[in-house]
């Protein structure tokens, strides 16, 4: 019986350990964060059939593949393009070829250049690429050269001339790699560049789905590098602690031998806007000196900083490089270096002073260029955007980043004790803030707009932007109410929240379709500060996930399939995204924030997330903090600084030594009212903008699929909102128009290239030449007699003596060439200062058109002038502040002013 009874007792035993063993692990087991794509828990990740672990704070596993290669459709969509433009056939109409290989290889008919290829065959279900597919395609430009040698020029589709000695090559564009959409890229990818095979049939053989292309990530992180000397992380979850560790591991590998940081694994080099977005993020207090090497590297020697390249030639058409500013001033908040502080002053001085004359505009209040990082002009804007149009553009990132600048900049010279600059740059942040406000701020959407667009009317397109509405919340441009709704209202695709939203239709994922860790983190920051648990939680894990499943910090993947693989270009070891990761533990979860004259906490740990962290071996000016925290939410309950109470939880910029903080937060959150809703949405692509023509006195386009109504504009209004693809217009009256189209959701497109039209009598054309001395050079497509020529040396100022017949409101611009760079890259964009009656009136941009493309004409942006009846003197001068990034080419070819009287 004592047998049988101690055999049960054993027995019993056994399977209250096993059952406490198995409650145990299902408690382990729990998600921290799971949604329909994703789950996270306290030690691994997993995805669909993939997982990845942390196996220690030191190693990370990952059996992570792409799925990119294993279903690529057989069914290519392509077109051709001369000089890397998108000229063959209007926007939307590209050829389709189903490449059924045999032995390997698929083969084109000869296509007539301008001459639509429909399937070949019909497609079918579940036909895709084989492996290692050689795809050869050819063309017939008979056509194109007959007219070369006929006209001297090819005319396009649109009615563009392209002249014979302006031809550079025959490329090929597409949506299946190695073809790409990007035409402004094509020229750097030779592969793409198509043969002459004689008689002017033109080829080239690509490897469709190549196995060398088979995405993978690394299987295994396994820490390599003494980390030792930076901050300590050790929390209850190890998925947490594994990629800290990680991201310490990638920033000491970002340091380049010369003691300035590189962008990314794949990208050599010091880029304002990434290391000015990572020093804010963290590296300011993690690596200060290495920051402040990489920010004078971006100084020019005006003491200007330097604007990365991008649309039409970087500044001014692009004008995000002042986020340096704010960078600058996080490492002095960090280390409290004067020496840096004056030295930063005068360089961030002297550019705002440029930008005031060059992109300030005075009737908004707010700041012209590009939106800020999304800086590929057709990943965000409407194809039919020129160069000249992003310059006018003002968008809601860029202007986030001026106003901070403003707000910066006052801030030193208070510290400086220069009132006259303080008061002064205090003004004009608060011009910035009112003008986004006013302009941008969209009550029905309970988000900012992500910029107003257009020519002489512009009006805003309604997109979200990730970057620009979390620097809104960060920086206090939205007011505590506003905040709180943005951060409910903005929508939250189930891997991030994208770039911008609704994405563009037909464009490749990079800025679009793409979610971006980096601003995944400024997001992460702006919910904190709006304190929406929920958006916290969310934002944490999609930071989280691609770091584990991919074994690095990646620039970014695609928002639909959460790939890093399909995006245009992507980099492991990533500078931004890996100091995002560092700042979640630092800014987030303990709350460190920088102040001039102290280190204050304002942690926010969501209840996920709750117990106890340590931050060990922090270092902050001439001190070593200790911290621990318990607990979660963002109230604390207990501050002690060794041992001691403190009622302000901060630490003294003047504290030595080493000391031990620690934290209990309340486990509660100061407002528990505050709305946690979360707009969780699947991507969505908009509709694409009709492409408008004028016939007579009828505005008409192609019908847009899935297009259910129209919205007419008129000068940047609503006028009226249709069924049909055709409207009458009044052709007497100056106007400009666009078309909108609208889908069932009530998604708008973006809207249509303006259609200019006024009477004859009201435009006035004045041939440059006519007021200076025409060039030899012996460029092709201009009007009149000749062109002009204006650089650093010639024609520095350009003046037109007219007689105007009529009194009223005139807009002006130039009709130009710029040949010295391509649309996208370089940094030559020629820029003049507008003076009428020696009055200055504005400035008057002539981006780069093509590189060595000097008979590529095209307008300026106008600038809006009132003139009275009578004589005038309109000038164009080149002045210290039209310097551009180059600072020795700055030039462009003047063929004709163009005065266009609107009332």
């Amino acid at each position: 019986m004592n047998k049988l009874f101690i055999s049960f007792f054993y027995l019993w035993l056994i399977y209250c350990c096993i059952f406490s063993v198995s409650c145990m692990a299902q408690a382990i087991q729990k998600p921290l964060f799971q949604n329909k794509k994703f789950s996270i828990f306290a030690d691994h990740v997993v995805q669909s059939k993939y997982s990845a672990e942390a196996i220690s704070a030191t190693k990370i596993v990952s059996n992570y593949k792409s799925q990119a290669n294993l279903f690529k459709s057989a069914d290519i969509t392509f077109k051709f393009s001369i000089n890397g433009k998108d000229n063959e056939m209007p926007s939307g109409t590209d050829h389709h070829f189903t490449c059924v290989a045999k032995d390997s290889a698929c083969e084109t008919p000869v296509i007539k250049f301008g001459t639509q290829l429909k399937n070949n065959v019909a497609p079918k279900d579940n036909t895709y690429l084989k492996p290692n597919t050689k795809f050869t395609v050819r063309v017939d430009m008979n056509d194109v050269f007959n007219q070369f040698n006929s006209k001297g020029f090819y005319t396009t589709f649109n009615g563009t001339k392209i002249y014979k000695e302006d031809f550079r090559g025959l490329y090929v564009a597409g949506s299946t790699a190695p073809l790409i959409w990007d035409f402004d890229n094509l020229v750097n990818h030779p592969q793409l560049l198509l043969k002459d095979n004689g008689n002017h049939i033109f080829s080239t053989t690509l490897i469709l789905n190549s196995q060398s292309d088979d995405k993978k990530t690394n299987a295994e992180w396994n820490l390599s590098k003494d980390i030792s000397n930076y901050p300590q992380y050790k929390s209850p979850y190890l998925i947490s602690d594994a990629i800290y560790n990680m991201s310490l591991e990638e920033m000491i590998k970002a340091i380049e031998p010369d003691s300035t940081f590189r962008t990314g694994k794949e990208w050599a080099g010091v880029w304002t806007r990434d290391i000015s977005y990572s020093i804010i993020l963290s590296m300011a207090y993690m690596q200060p000196a290495v920051a402040i090497n990489s920010l004078l590297k971006k100084v020019n020697k005006k003491k200007r900083i330097i604007q990365d390249t991008g649309t039409g030639g970087a500044w001014p058409c692009s004008t995000d490089r002042m986020i340096w500013a704010v960078a600058a001033f996080e490492v002095y908040k960090a280390t409290g270096n004067k020496d840096w502080l004056q030295q930063a002053y005068i360089i961030i001085k002297n550019s705002i002073e440029d930008d005031e004359h060059v992109v300030y505009d005075t009737l908004t209040g707010m700041v012209r260029g590009e939106s800020s990082f999304l800086d590929w002009r057709e990943q965000t804007y409407p194809k039919w955007m020129q160069p000249a149009d992003i310059f006018e553009s003002e968008c809601l990132g860029t202007n986030a980043v001026h106003y901070e600048a403003n707000k910066v900049l006052a801030e030193m010279a208070t510290i400086l004790n220069d009132k006259k600059v303080a008061a002064k740059h205090k003004a004009l942040a608060a011009q910035i803030k009112n003008g986004i406000n006013k302009y941008l701020w969209m009550p029905d959407k309970g988000y900012y707009a992500q910029y107003l667009y257009g020519r002489n009317y512009k009006i805003i397109s309604p997109r979200m932007e990730a970057l620009g509405e979390s620097l809104c919340i960060i920086f206090n441009i939205a007011d505590a109410a506003k905040q709180k709704e943005m951060i409910s209202k903005i929508p939250f695709t189930p891997y991030g929240v994208t770039c911008i939203y609704p994405e563009i239709p037909n464009i490749p994922p990079y800025h679009n379709n793409a979610v971006w860790p980096f601003v995944q983190t400024y997001f992460t920051w702006a919910a904190q500060k709006a304190g929406n648990k929920k958006a916290v939680m969310q934002s944490i894990a999609d930071i989280y996930r691609p770091a584990v499943l991919f074994v690095t910090n990646k620039e970014n993947f695609v928002a639909q399939t959460g790939d890093f693989a399909g995006t245009q270009i992507n980099s492991s070891n990533m500078l931004w995204s890996l100091s995002g990761n560092i700042s979640l533990v630092h800014k987030v979860l303990f709350g460190i924030k920088f102040e001039t004259d102290k280190l204050s906490f304002h942690p926010f740990v969501p209840q996920a997330l709750q117990g106890k962290r340590t931050l060990n071996n922090f270092k902050y000016r001439n001190a070593v903090l200790n911290i621990s925290m318990n607990g979660f939410g963002n109230k604390i309950s207990s501050f002690k600084v060794d041992g001691k109470s403190s009622p302000t939880f901060t630490i003294p910029a003047t504290l030595t030594g080493e000391h031990e903080i620690e934290i209990q937060l309340s486990n509660n959150f100061t407002d528990n009212k505050t709305n946690d809703n979360v707009n969780e949405q699947r991507v969505y692509f908009s509709l694409p903008n009709p492409e408008v023509s004028l016939e007579k006195n009828m505005l008409k386009w192609e019908p847009i699929k899935d297009a259910v109504s129209y919205i007419v504009l008129k000068n940047g209004k609503t006028i009226a909102s249709i069924k049909n693809n055709s409207f009458a217009i009044e052709k007497n009256i100056t106007a400009e128009y666009q078309v909108i189209a609208i889908d069932k959701n009530k998604v708008l497109s973006f809207a249509s290239e303006p259609i200019l039209v006024a009477d004859e009598k009201n435009i006035s054309v004045y041939q440059a030449e006519d007021f200076a001395s025409k060039s030899d050079s012996s460029f092709k497509g201009f009007t009149g007699k000749g062109f002009v020529e204006t650089s650093t040396t010639l024609n520095r100022n350009l003046s037109f003596n007219i007689n105007v017949a009529k009194e009223g409101s005139y807009r002006i611009n130039f009709r130009y060439a710029n040949g010295n760079g391509p649309t996208n890259t370089e940094n030559k964009c020629a820029i003049r200062t507008l003076n009428v009656d020696e009055k200055e009136s504005g400035t008057i941009v002539f981006p780069q058109r093509g590189k060595n493309e000097w008979s590529n004409w095209g307008y300026s942006n106008s600038v809006k002038i009132f003139l009275t009846k009578g004589k005038h003197i309109i000038n164009l001068s080149f002045e210290d502040f039209d310097d551009n990034m180059n600072g020795e080419i700055n030039q462009a070819m003047i063929d004709a002013m163009r005065l266009i009287l609107l009332k």
